[in-house]
């Protein structure tokens, strides 16, 4: 099995470190987080610490594509964080991405990145209504989303666990993880608000969201608002149907 990696030239002098904790993945660093999807560990390197994640091997249509016709997810992770970096967006500093492939299957890959002290993520702020500052944290990552946008990014995973927040004394930073799937270019009105599809099930956080958003944009708020809660609630009736479509299935392969 053929290996290949791209090192960013600010760590190229660390090759040999990297090369190692890749090779020996499944015996070294620290597990953090869910490993249920993929797995994601931590290294100390010269005191800086660093996370690993180990994307899962796809499945076999997935392994010709990503052989012959398609980045693969680390590759994108890697490209994209520096091209955010280069926008003046927050994400943890890329370091390195690495794949093992086959003359005919795409196997295994890694992306590597700094690991990122941080406050909270966004998911806390739609269960915990009592953080300090609670509305200016959710404004604030609005006027970042906007920001986005207004780069021409489209973060097709805005999701509430891939934000990480800083809170800095009320000098709120954001960086994006999770960073495998993005398009760039310029965003219209319906591509923009339906980025925040995912965010919440809140109505109180979307009336919030698109108050603020309407301000920045100059968008009238009741546009803004009646289009934001309805791909919301689109959004979620899709998540439930195919949650129960699963479980169905799941069901059906029990009683085999």
């Amino acid at each position: 099995m053929k290996r290949n990696n791209t090192i960013h030239k600010d760590f190229t002098a660390n090759t040999s470190f990297l090369d190692d904790i890749i090779t020996n993945y499944d015996t070294k660093g620290e597990n953090f987080g869910n490993q249920d999807r993929n797995s994601l560990k931590l290294y100390d390197l010269e005191g800086m610490t660093i996370n690993v994640k180990s994307f899962k091997i796809p499945n076999i249509v997935n392994q010709i594509a990503y052989r012959f016709f398609r980045k693969s997810k680390a590759q994108r992770s890697y490209e994209y964080a520096n091209r955010l970096l280069e926008l003046g967006i927050g994400t943890p500093q890329p370091i390195a991405f690495y794949e093992y492939k086959t003359p005919l299957l795409f196997k295994k890959s890694y992306y590597i990145s700094a690991h990122l002290a941080y406050d909270l993520t966004y998911r806390e702020l739609t269960f915990d209504f009592d953080i300090p500052n609670y509305g200016a944290i959710l404004r604030a990552f609005t006027r970042f989303t906007f920001e986005l946008h207004e780069a021409g990014v489209n973060f097709l995973d805005h999701s509430p666990g891939n934000t990480l927040i800083q809170l800095n004394g009320g000098d709120y930073k954001f960086y994006l993880v999770d960073l495998n799937r993005m398009e760039f270019g310029d965003l219209e009105f319906e591509t923009r608000i339906k980025n925040f599809a995912r965010l919440t099930t809140h109505k109180s956080m979307v009336e919030v969201m698109s108050d603020e958003y309407a301000k920045l944009s100059g968008y009238n708020y009741e546009k803004v608002f009646k289009l934001m809660w309805g791909e919301t609630e689109a959004f979620q009736e899709r998540f439930h149907r195919k949650r129960r479509i699963k479980n169905k299935i799941m069901f059906w392969r029990k009683k085999k």
